[in-house]
């Protein structure tokens, strides 16, 4: 991803972002619904005993349509999202980069990756909350809203624009370390794969975006959690980010903050393998489209061989 303006970053992210939802939406389903199932009491049987009979009961109750509850919300908010996101990186690697022009230490590609974090959230915390909010509705016995513009507004006559913005702050808590490590791998890995700035091979591009995905994941679990929880929670359950953490650790015990992590890492690898790839693809067609004129190399950016 050398050589790119942010504009460039931010329409090829926004293409990527649209690839990832398509791909991986029925197991986030999976995942917020095993994070907000109901705690069982003592002798009865939990709501689901894991990922396979979450899917299953699912798409027996709800058909195959079930598993792609509230992807209105993300597709139409993922592009710019995903665009936003990258974009964001493309500034922090101007922002964080060295002045001479040479390429980023993996600290400065960390922190231009968590600088992308901070700039999704406006979009990222309402479309989050709309999304868990409609995947935790199951069959017409639990429906409250008819779909995303009824969250929206029965959201924001309940509580206005803070109402809908719940959540904010645990978003931020997640996304700034977990996109740090997201860019951090991908760049990593595609520099370990190719050479003198390259564009990866497909195989490459889905290795290291789908490590990249599950990098972020492995770093994001615990904050997305808490946020899931305070996003569906009735109002006046939790106090805040801190009280949910609070209460979770003293009724689940900490491993309740990787809950629904087997679904997530299921999703992780081919849904941002597809975020990459669709990025990829899209680099290539701007590149054909508008060609750019190649600068000349030095003999220490040519990486000479000699026998």
């Amino acid at each position: 991803m050398s050589d790119m303006g942010p504009g460039e970053y931010f329409v090829c992210g926004g293409f990527g972002g649209i690839c990832t939802v398509i791909v991986g939406h029925p197991l986030d389903t999976i995942k917020v619904r095993l994070q907000t199932m109901p705690i069982p009491k003592p002798g009865e049987v939990p709501l689901y005993a894991g990922t396979w009979d979450c899917m299953k009961k699912t798409v027996r109750n709800e058909g195959f349509k079930g598993l792609y509850k509230g992807m209105g919300a993300p597709l139409v908010g993922v592009a710019p999202i995903f665009a936003i996101s990258f974009m964001g990186f493309g500034v922090g690697k101007k922002v964080f980069g060295p002045n001479d022009g040479t390429c980023l230490n993996y600290k400065q590609l960390f922190a231009a990756g968590a600088f992308s974090g901070i700039f999704t959230t406006l979009i990222m915390a309402p479309g989050e909350r709309i999304k868990c909010l409609l995947q935790i509705q199951q069959g017409s016995n639990t429906k409250m809203y008819n779909g995303p513009l009824d969250v929206v507004k029965k959201l924001y006559k309940q509580g206005g624009i803070s109402s809908i913005y719940r959540g904010a702050g645990a978003t931020l808590l997640r996304d700034i370390p977990a996109s740090g490590m997201y860019f951090l791998t991908y760049e990593a890995i595609k520099e370990y794969l190719t050479k003198n700035g390259e564009s990866p091979s497909i195989l490459g591009t889905i290795i290291a975006g789908g490590t990249a995905g599950t990098a972020n994941w492995l770093i994001g679990m615990p904050p997305d959690v808490l946020k899931s929880r305070l996003q569906t929670a009735p109002e006046g359950t939790y106090t805040g980010i801190r009280d949910v953490f609070r209460q979770l650790i003293k009724s689940e015990g900490p491993a309740a903050l990787y809950k629904g992590l087997i679904p997530v890492l299921l999703r992780a690898f081919p849904a941002n393998a597809a975020c990459f790839v669709g990025f990829e693809l899209c680099k290539n067609f701007l590149d054909f489209v508008f060609p750019k004129k190649l600068k000349p190399r030095t003999p220490e950016q040519l990486d000479f061989k000699t026998d």
